[in-house]
């Protein structure tokens, strides 16, 4: 049952697109008892306090699933619209979780039209444009420090660990501690996930914990641009930041920017010339070029590359029209379709080794 490597690359995608529809619509159903069951109150019945314990111990949820499950019975009991939207894998349960804030009975068709397989960066989008936040004020210049003086904070919190400890049986020795200690505002700051979330259709807020080096980094960006960001606005400065990252990455790897003055290699090596890059990559838009059969492309940016259509091995030349990008993934994927997983995972291997070899010594 579980042992799938006799089946053929059909039967296997086929079988996992079964599975999940099924796993949708026993989801939906899931829901649908939970719902039914709160709204009975038969929990009780079965010895358990709330409907939050029933899930926890009779379907073995931890207790934060437990939670976003008897949220979403319970909206759907209110919207059943949810239950075959969830059940046709229209929307998944994550999905629904994010509308769950925006929906009412009014608009729950509405939305779920308009979110139908979308994913959850999609669905934020759209909610941001439909229900747009307004931007939290900005402190004066952006940065706020808690920080403790490097030389104190140790001997500060050594303090006042023996002070509790001592608390009971020695309060008055203990009372206040050293005036030359000054106060904490935050001695470990919480830990922030980084989070990108959209307010409205041309804005968004950024969440981000930063380290000591990187805010002194911050602070000396600042300081740099002062004469052309004097408000030291952050937004203003990782813009420019990221233009000037961009331009000097997309210049090294693609030849986005370079003019292609000089000698260029013969367009018949393994080498691509600068100008070919630069062609390549305007024309495909630094984005993946893959096309499926049902007419899909790719467009995943992420470490995206250039890959010979026929490949060099096979005669092929580094021309404009050969040339196309690909993302990582598919371009390996390309690679075992043209040479079979074994040559592709020898190369690797090759190439992990020769990264590895020290580089000869000089000659005295």
């Amino acid at each position: 049952m579980y042992d799938l490597s006799e089946l053929n690359d059909d039967a296997v995608l086929g079988g996992f697109a079964t599975l999940l529809q099924r796993r949708s619509r026993t989801a939906a159903g899931v829901l649908a008892y939970i719902a039914e069951i709160d709204a009975r109150h038969l929990y009780l019945h079965e010895g358990f306090e709330s409907m939050r314990a029933f899930c926890v111990q009779r379907m073995e949820l931890s207790d934060d699933a437990a939670a976003k499950r008897l949220q979403l019975a319970r909206l759907a009991r209110q919207m059943p619209q949810l239950f075959p939207a969830i059940a046709d894998r229209r929307l998944s349960l994550y999905a629904v979780r994010l509308l769950a804030a925006r929906l009412t009975p009014s608009n729950v068709e509405c939305l779920i039209a308009e979110c139908a397989h979308k994913t959850g960066e999609e669905i934020e989008r759209l909610l941001a444009i439909r229900f747009p936040q307004a931007e939290p004020l900005r402190l004066d210049d952006g940065v706020s420090v808690q920080v403790i003086p490097q030389n104190t904070a140790g001997r500060y919190a050594q303090l006042v660990a023996m002070k509790q400890t001592n608390a009971n049986s020695n309060a008055a020795r203990h009372s206040s501690l050293p005036e030359a200690f000054p106060p904490i505002v935050n001695v470990a700051g919480p830990k922030v996930r980084t989070r990108v979330e959209p307010l409205t259709a041309t804005r968004y807020t950024l969440q981000v914990t930063l380290s000591d080096a990187t805010h002194d980094k911050l602070r000396r960006l600042q300081d740099l641009l002062a004469h052309t960001i004097p408000n030291r606005d952050i937004a203003e400065l990782i813009d420019r930041s990221f233009d000037a990252l961009i331009e000097r990455i997309e210049k090294r790897r693609f030849g986005a920017s370079a003019r292609g003055h000089g000698r260029h290699p013969s367009p018949t090596v393994r080498t691509i010339p600068v100008r070919v890059k630069r062609a390549v990559f305007d024309r495909d838009g630094g984005a993946c070029t893959l096309r499926f059969e049902d007419g899909r492309i790719c467009r995943s940016r992420w470490k995206v590359e250039f890959d010979h259509v026929v490949p060099v091995a096979k005669g092929g030349r580094s021309t404009i029209e050969n040339v196309r990008m690909l993302c990582r993934a598919h371009n390996q994927g390309a690679a075992e379709s043209e040479f079979g997983l074994e040559h592709v995972e020898r190369k690797k291997r090759e190439r992990r080794l020769g990264d590895a070899t020290p580089p000869s010594p000089r000659p005295r």
